[in-house]
């Protein structure tokens, strides 16, 4: 989506408030002792109140959110089952429409008393989002936000998930072009004033690869190695991008 108007950027803004305040709720709530289904009934009370629409059940996920721990990297389907223990690194996964727009909004953390490769990882991927971000300039090409993403990453000791991306969205959740968290130099579409993004780094203890479950169909490992994210929803402007998805204090 190209934003073309005042009215259209405070469309997005309301969007990204409501799914970033939805992830923040959540995100207080994620407790030892809590299970995934428990916080995923949470975002959708959350998205009720707000008047969001969630994007995950139009796509055919089985719940309002994705939430995923420790070697799932993404797509985790909340369960009774899955309780979210000490020492975990969690996260969690917003996106929906609110109006005509959508916004996509996440977030990796630790949960009570984490080892220090869990705390590297989400202050990995907290800085990589960062980096791709202040590189998402107007007519600059679009590689260079995964190349600044992979400098951060592999400086801490990390890998790039490669085959984990962000994306166009706006108008819809999923539009072009792809954000590749890694330099690709054929990657050579222009930004232009006025894009919408979701920048979203996916960040590994050794993984390069996600693999999907083959029993659910959507849940993406990265076996024996855990995996950090973070994602903002963004506009493009020639100078500091605009962060629609910020979280309330």
């Amino acid at each position: 989506m190209i934003i073309e108007d005042a009215d259209q950027l405070e469309g997005l803004k309301a969007a990204g408030a409501a799914v970033a305040a939805t992830l923040h709720a959540m995100k207080k709530a994620a407790e030892p002792g809590i299970s995934t289904a428990e916080l995923d009934r949470i975002g959708v009370k959350m998205m009720e109140d707000l008047g969001v629409a969630p994007a995950p059940p139009t796509r055919g996920f089985p719940a309002a959110t994705c939430i995923s721990i420790n070697d799932v990297a993404a797509h985790g389907i909340p369960s009774p089952d899955t309780i979210v223990r000490s020492g975990d690194i969690v996260n969690i996964d917003i996106s929906g429409r609110l109006g005509e727009f959508w916004a996509d909004n996440g977030e990796s953390f630790a949960v009570g008393e984490a080892d220090p490769v869990v705390l590297a990882l989400v202050a990995a991927s907290h800085e990589a989002n960062a980096a791709g971000i202040a590189a998402a300039r107007a007519k600059k090409p679009v590689w260079r936000i995964g190349s600044a993403c992979e400098r951060v990453i592999r400086r801490h000791g990390f890998h790039v998930v490669r085959n984990l991306c962000g994306h166009g969205v706006g108008a819809d959740l999923w539009e072009p072009p792809q954000i590749l968290g890694y330099a690709d130099r054929t990657a050579t579409t222009r930004l232009r004033e006025g894009m919408v993004l979701a920048i979203e780094p996916f960040v590994s203890e050794t993984a390069t690869w996600a693999d999907e479950d083959e029993d659910d169909g959507w849940t993406l490992r990265t076996p024996g190695s855990r995996s950090a994210q973070r994602e903002h929803t963004i506009v493009v402007t020639k100078d500091e991008p605009i962060i629609v998805t910020e979280q309330p204090e």
